[in-house]
């Protein structure tokens, strides 16, 4: 069983020291933090609780992704090793469509409040995940690596 990682990775005596990780934290972070900014731009008045709730959802599931990724990879490694691109594929797929399927749909908000209804689970939930997917991904790969423990 061969498995493609980068080269840098997989040398013996060779492996991630805190400033890769830290990188690769950085850069998987970039995109909820994008979203989050956005969020809290949206907001009229600043409400500590709409905040903490952003802060929550985004920074949780950053947080808990790549932590689930790592045992999924780790626990099925086996059995996906086969058809792993083929999952990539699907879940961009519904990505995918569910971006085309919102455009032209679309998804305005129509209740009374401001600024309510974009901060209810049914928007931030979306949003939390699909800013995390990476992390998933990425949490699955040192899953997949040898010798990440």
């Amino acid at each position: 069983m061969h498995l493609m990682y980068p080269i840098f990775l997989c040398q013996k005596g060779i492996g991630m020291g805190l400033t890769e990780l830290f990188g690769i934290a950085f850069g998987l972070s970039m995109d909820a933090f994008a979203v989050a900014v956005c969020k809290g731009l949206k907001m009229p008045k600043i409400n500590k609780k709409q905040t903490a709730l952003i802060a929550l959802f985004f920074g949780g599931f950053q947080g808990l992704m790549p932590l689930a990724g790592y045992f999924l990879g780790k626990q099925f490694q086996n059995y996906i090793i086969a058809f792993d691109h083929w999952i990539a594929f699907v879940l961009l797929c519904i990505i995918g469509g569910n971006m085309i399927r919102e455009a032209i749909k679309g998804d305005e908000c129509e209740c009374e409040c401001d600024c309510d209804c974009s901060f209810g689970l049914r928007a931030m939930l979306p949003m939390a995940i699909a800013t995390s997917i990476d992390a998933l991904a990425t949490g699955v790969m040192f899953g997949l690596m040898p010798d990440v423990n």
